[in-house]
């Protein structure tokens, strides 16, 4: 399941998603708003999916994922729009049969979704000023 979301997410969900009798393994990222950033407080962030292309992008990263581990199944979960500190901006949840090969296609994914990030990242500070990633 990939899903690119305006509604706040549920971890359980996605976590359902993924979980099947042959996996021994599920493991699971949650990333949250932190209220800190270059250097400055951080009021919201806001991900934007003008191009509609997040979606696609997360398939790919999860396919690559699949190619180098034996991934039982894979769920990621982004939400766009303006959020505000301490919420949940990205799930992560994967079950393999084994812990080593799904820690390190997790840690793969996240990597990858921080490299490529599939929307654009606006982040407002407390003193005004804004920052913005593509």
């Amino acid at each position: 399941m990939i899903e690119i979301t305006e509604n706040p997410i549920s971890p359980e969900r996605v976590i359902g998603k993924v979980k099947t009798d042959r996996s021994g393994c599920m493991v699971t990222y949650i990333g949250l708003i932190r209220g800190y950033a270059q250097g400055k407080p951080v009021v919201s962030v806001e991900y934007q999916d003008s191009n509609r292309s997040a979606a696609e992008a997360l398939e790919r990263i999860a396919n690559n994922a699949r190619q180098r581990w034996h991934i039982e199944n894979v769920a990621i979960s982004h939400r766009i729009g303006r959020l505000e500190i301490g919420e949940i901006n990205l799930v992560v949840a994967l079950a393999s049969v084994h812990r080593r090969e799904g820690f390190a296609a997790c840690r793969y994914i996240i990597d990858q979704f921080k490299r490529r990030l599939p929307t654009r990242k606006i982040e407002t500070y407390h003193d005004g000023s804004i920052g913005s990633e593509a």
